[in-house]
């Protein structure tokens, strides 16, 4: 008899820890669902600064330990009214890739890149939804925009597809909440163009 009792004991038991340990997975889901708009921001800052999204994204001047972001213009791309510093196409002819003095803009086989604004303003992410920038990111798709041109180099979008939807959501977040900097960035150059 006190085999029986023992048994049921322990079945019972374990039963509520299945039961319980099921219940608390419920909870821990739905409190990674609801993760607050601050907590996003918070952790989307940490994301781009350990990216280095400001190194492409954010015009800079020379300071007393090399480049220095500039606070007004930070994600505003390569700015629009700036002229295209001399480029030696001789050099590019033998495989090599060029960067500009502020890292805004590249040139390569591809022709000339320029850093996009990626900051709050409609002239950068501003009016995109998050679908968009999941879709650039992810796709390498230009504003997000299904059948537009695929992303230059430098931008590692092919390194960063693999974030998962909190991570990206979080940048995401984090930029929407950034100063915005009115700046429509060129369109590429194409090398015979140069």
């Amino acid at each position: 008899m006190r085999t029986k009792v023992s048994a049921i004991l322990v079945a019972a038991f374990a039963i509520t820890v299945a039961v319980i340990s099921c219940d608390s997975k419920k909870e821990n889901n739905a409190t990674a669902q609801t993760i607050s708009n601050d907590s996003l921001i918070k952790r989307g800052s940490y994301l781009v600064n350990a990216m280095g999204c400001d190194d492409c994204h954010s015009p800079k001047k020379m300071g007393a330990h090399g480049p220095e972001v500039i606070p007004e213009t930070r994600f505003g791309g390569y700015p629009s009214g700036r002229p295209l510093a001399p480029i030696d196409t001789n050099v590019l002819k033998n495989g090599w890739a060029m960067l500009g003095p502020d890292l805004t803009n590249a040139v390569g086989p591809w022709g000339v890149s320029f850093a996009a604004n990626i900051s709050s303003d409609e002239t950068g992410i501003g009016t995109w939804s998050e679908k968009q920038f999941f879709t650039a990111i992810r796709e390498g798709k230009y504003k997000g925009l299904d059948g537009s041109r695929g992303l230059l180099p430098p931008m590692p979008w092919f390194m960063y597809r693999n974030l998962n939807d909190t991570d990206l959501r979080s940048i995401f977040a984090f930029l929407k909440s950034t100063q915005p900097v009115k700046n429509i960035v060129p369109a590429p150059k194409q090398l015979a163009d140069l």
